[in-house]
């Protein structure tokens, strides 16, 4: 799996103090899969509440402490918490926040960290965090969450019931501006492949194009919902060859929920 053998050492030792409102999440939840695109420069831990922030910090740098490892406090507000920790030669960082209970999907036990936010859910966060900021590191994940979770279109689509300010074309629209970059750009990643710049411009054209028709084709009263095909068990992109019947739309709330069909 893309974290380091110290990350993954210590999302092991942290995964007892997880629970379905205290997981894993961002780019190390991501790329926990093998065959991703990077490793992770952190450990992200979501909260539900800035009181379960301070609790999760409270707890998991006991577990920190105990193990050995110096913990070195960077900063410390309510409702985030981010920490530098180092055993021996090794180091990472861990960050500890507050995310809304919003979402799509419940959080998801896992073997090995405790507890992470539902794949779909961590590909909308990706898409908005491109949105909000340009950072390389979010569009190579976004590109990775675009060809391995969802289509760009579903996942702006969905997205814009997250966030109610955004529609799902204003969405496209500000994704429309990020792209550019340069080699010196991705220096500061660990990535699994080299950087291939002209085939990610060509991917991400692609992606914005095919986001494009798909929003323009589904029914405005719906946006903000994910589709789950009920035949392939899954979330999909609904087009126009699909079984009738066979997609239905799937509305977040608090604390997520899983599909319901008739």
């Amino acid at each position: 799996m893309p974290l380091t053998v110290f990350q993954a050492r210590l999302a092991r030792l942290l995964s007892v103090n997880r629970g379905p409102d205290s997981y894993l999440a961002g780019g190390a939840a991501i790329h926990l899969e093998p065959n991703t695109t990077r490793y992770s420069n952190d450990l992200d831990y979501f909260n539900d509440s800035a009181e379960r922030v301070a609790r999760a910090y409270r707890d998991d740098k006991k577990l920190l402490l105990d193990d050995g490892c110096q913990v070195t406090t960077d900063m410390q507000q309510p409702g985030y918490v981010r920490a530098r920790v180092v055993r021996g030669t090794d180091a990472t960082k861990i960050e500890w926040s507050h995310d809304t209970a919003w979402r799509f999907l419940p959080t998801l036990p896992h073997p090995e960290v405790g507890y992470q936010l539902h794949p779909i859910d961590l590909a909308i966060n990706k898409v908005l965090a491109l949105v909000g900021r340009n950072e390389p590191r979010d569009f190579v994940d976004t590109l990775y969450v675009n060809e391995h979770l969802l289509p760009l279109g579903a996942l702006c689509w969905a997205a814009a019931g997250k966030d109610p300010g955004f529609t799902p074309l204003s969405l496209l629209e500000l994704l429309r501006r990020r792209g550019a970059y340069h080699p010196e750009d991705f220096e500061r990643l660990v990535l699994t492949t080299p950087v291939d710049l002209p085939a990610m411009k060509r991917t991400w054209l692609e992606a914005l194009d095919t986001a494009d028709r798909f929003i323009r084709s589904r029914p405005p009263a719906e946006a903000g919902c994910l589709y789950y095909s009920i035949g392939g068990r899954r979330f999909v992109a609904p087009g126009e060859g699909d079984p009738a019947g066979d997609v239905v739309p799937h509305y977040g709330r608090p604390g997520g929920v899983l599909p319901r069909f008739e």
